[in-house]
């Protein structure tokens, strides 16, 4: 190498975020050229983030700086010239850093939800745990025949009184008031004869009839049914937060080195996805009816971009728009006592229980239980967030309650700089959307006119936004759609 071996005297700065597949596959090129790079995570610092928004004028990551010479993304990266390339890399080598550099962090500061999501979670034992362990292995569990149906797994309110009473040596009246703090911490959901059963275990004909099942048995295949959430209930935006960041941790371990795939299978066998697994297990008893709209909103995105990663290692990656339907119909978690496919978490509760791609109907009745979780509206700004592990969808991230609207905003102006989500032609007077937009029209106004403004309200100032508002002006603009990239970023 000569006089380059010399340690150079500036650096590449990379702001990134974890599980971002573009950001790897810069890092990998970055990696190759011989100089020093500093990787900035802006999910852990959040902080920087205005300051690289102003250096760049763009919200997507990564963004990549050679001393204080902006390049841009991964894209950027990649299209570069050699020559071009090769005179920045003596830049670095050859030129100290200047004063205006683009920010490291700060070693104090970092975000609060960037800790040690290993030492996140401690668990107290629930007393009904134990119980609930003891009952499963006492002989009361069986089928039973009400009508034309089997209730497999199931016992009535008479059987699990006699029980209490005979082996735990409780009086009637004590019995009784276990029965309802079962039904209440959602150990135990009523199966048939329900019609008073809303939580009220009482001494009555209505209880002694009553089937019950204990919730673990639940039939509908949940990802975290199987086995009882022991733990004492814990607060649902700590939860959901730690297991978005268990997983997108598990899932950049495992994605290739350019970015371009991921190996679930080597995933599954990482002893730190059975951790997460266990941690999966206590969202079933979770309290979501207290939740605001703002702990709702980021609840259930983060739930939703961690099931599909769970779905892709259990059932694999849909490769069609069949299996997808599927997919989404049928990979569940059990939260807070009830199943949410990851369709009912788009459509029931953050688009306020509207009709998805080719349903026929709202995913939520009037007198199903989640529709009390659904959000009242529509959140245009959802679709942006949402992970469906296609490469024509938004980056990861993982969403906090008090931040969560300024988080939507920003992931909607990252996706809209994308030129797979929106490009603008001048001389056309068009403009080519993402599929989004054409799917969910009625989110963002249901008309061109109201569509259009929507996505002009949601872009960062660029030449793509003064392109676009030049078209509208000028009126009788042309919309149409992108292809989707349906490819999963699986590598089996």
């Amino acid at each position: 190498m000569g006089e380059c071996e010399r340690s150079p005297l500036g650096r590449v700065t990379v702001y990134s975020i974890q599980g971002c597949p573009h950001c790897m596959q810069a890092k990998a090129t970055l990696g190759t050229l011989g100089i020093p790079v500093f990787e900035v995570d802006v999910g852990k610092h959040p902080e920087l983030r205005a300051r690289v928004k102003e250096l760049t004028g763009r919200s997507t990551v990564p963004q990549i700086f050679f001393n204080s010479v902006h390049v841009g993304g991964n894209d950027d990266l990649q299209k570069m010239a050699p020559e071009e390339r090769q005179r920045l890399v003596k830049l670095v080598q050859e030129e100290p850093l200047p004063a205006d550099a683009p920010p490291l962090p700060d070693e104090n500061q970092s975000d609060d939800t960037a800790g040690d999501t290993d030492g996140g979670f401690e668990c107290e034992k629930d007393e009904l745990a134990e119980l609930v362990e003891k009952l499963k292995h006492a002989g009361v569990v069986g089928s039973h025949r009400k009508g034309l149906t089997v209730h497999k797994k199931s016992f009535s309110g008479a059987q699990l009184l006699e029980w209490l009473q005979r082996e735990k040596g409780m009086a009637r009246a004590d019995a009784f008031k276990t029965g309802q703090a079962l039904l209440q911490k959602k150990f135990m959901v009523c199966v048939h004869d329900c019609g008073k059963q809303d939580g009220s275990f009482d001494d009555g004909k209505d209880t002694l009839e009553s089937l019950f099942r204990l919730l673990e048995d639940d039939p509908h295949s949940a990802l975290n049914a199987g086995q009882t959430a022991a733990c004492s209930p814990i607060e649902a935006a700590s939860l959901s937060l730690l297991l978005r960041e268990m997983i997108l941790k598990l899932f950049s371990e495992h994605l290739s080195a350019d970015g371009k795939s991921v190996d679930y299978k080597g995933m599954s066998k990482n002893p730190n996805f059975e951790r997460y697994c266990e941690l999966a297990i206590q969202l079933q008893r979770v309290e979501l009816l207290s939740l605001s709209r703002e702990e709702k909103l980021a609840f259930f995105i983060n739930i939703y971009n961690a099931l599909v990663i769970h779905g892709y290692l259990r059932m694999g990656a849909p490769t069609n728009m069949w299996q997808r339907y599927r997919f989404f119909n049928y990979v569940s978690y059990l939260i807070g006592g009830e199943v949410f496919t990851l369709q009912d978490i788009e459509n029931g509760v953050l688009r306020g229980n509207r009709k998805g791609i080719a349903q026929l109907l709202r995913p939520f009745s009037k007198t199903d239980p989640r529709l009390q979780v659904a959000l009242p509206d529509a959140e245009p700004l959802i679709h942006f967030a949402l992970n469906c592990g296609a490469k024509g969808c938004p980056p990861i991230k993982t969403y906090t309650p008090k931040d969560i609207d300024s988080q939507l905003r920003t992931a909607a102006e990252a996706f809209l700089e994308n030129d797979d989500a929106c490009v603008v032609d001048s001389g056309k007077r068009e403009v080519r959307l993402s599929q989004i937009f054409k799917w969910y029209k009625a989110d963002f106004g249901g008309t061109d006119e109201k569509l259009l403004n929507w996505v002009l309200d949601h872009m960062g100032d660029s030449p793509k936004k003064t392109s676009l508002q030049g078209v509208i002006s000028a009126g009788k603009t042309k919309i149409s759609f992108l292809p989707y990239d349906w490819n999963t970023n699986s590598s089996h």
